[in-house]
């Protein structure tokens, strides 16, 4: 039987206090390698739940789970270390640190993954292997990332999610504010990449004309319902 790269079983969680914020999920899988896109328009929890997924938040009930380990046993320090050992996070701005290096920029994860950082090999080695794949020469990896251009910060934002092959790949809204050249070469660079390393993608975008380059696509509002309560 295989292991669900991502699973959510009977999932429900709220943000404390009055006026919350309430989520839940009753059942939600993706398969090892599998490209997933979830649209979601803004308020409709994509936040929440993508929290959920990275274990950034526990779930007030039910199963979260990231290659059969279920996140809720998982002290919030466990998640942390379970996170940067098993998920690649591609953020809509990027986040990258602006000061620092593009080559310190990819190697972060590795410094709080020792086993994704043995599957990359120590890292230097990968981390310029995958900029010359992603189009990226030597010499950038000794720049500053903030003096990048925005095509540029995205491959290194890629190579950072994709170092160290973590099995589940969640990229947040990243062609959000890409032309349609730039986003096209994007995706098929992450693509690329991602099915190189056998990694499960799971994108969340507003933008329906994607569908057709994903193996599934799923709405948000038909696998999660969402409340706020009076404040």
């Amino acid at each position: 039987m295989t292991i669900p790269a991502l699973a959510l079983d009977d999932v429900a969680f709220a943000w404390p206090g009055r006026g919350g914020f309430s989520l839940s999920c009753p059942a939600f899988k993706m398969a090892p390698g599998e490209r997933v896109l979830l649209i979601g328009a803004s308020g409709s929890g994509k936040s929440t739940l993508l929290s959920l997924i990275c274990g950034i938040v526990p779930a007030t009930r039910g199963r979260v789970s990231v290659g059969g380990t279920d996140l809720g046993t998982l002290s919030a320090g466990g998640r942390d270390r379970f996170r940067a050992e098993q998920i690649g996070v591609i953020f809509q701005q990027f986040n990258l640190l602006p000061y620092a290096k593009v080559i310190d920029n990819i190697l972060l994860p590795l410094r709080f993954a020792p086993h994704r950082r043995t599957r990359a090999g120590g890292g230097v080695t990968e981390a310029a292997r995958l900029c010359a794949e992603l189009g990226l020469p030597d010499e950038v990896l000794s720049r500053q990332a903030g003096r990048l251009s925005v095509g540029q910060q995205q491959r290194v934002a890629v190579a950072r999610a994709l170092i160290g092959a973590p099995p589940l790949i969640v990229a947040d809204e990243p062609t959000s504010a890409l032309d349609a050249e730039t986003q096209d070469s994007f995706l098929r660079l992450l693509f690329d990449r991602t099915d190189e390393v056998q990694s499960a993608l799971l994108m969340v975008s507003h933008d329906e004309r994607l569908a057709p380059r994903f193996d599934r696509v799923i709405r948000l509002a038909d696998i999660v319902s969402t409340e706020r309560s009076a404040a």
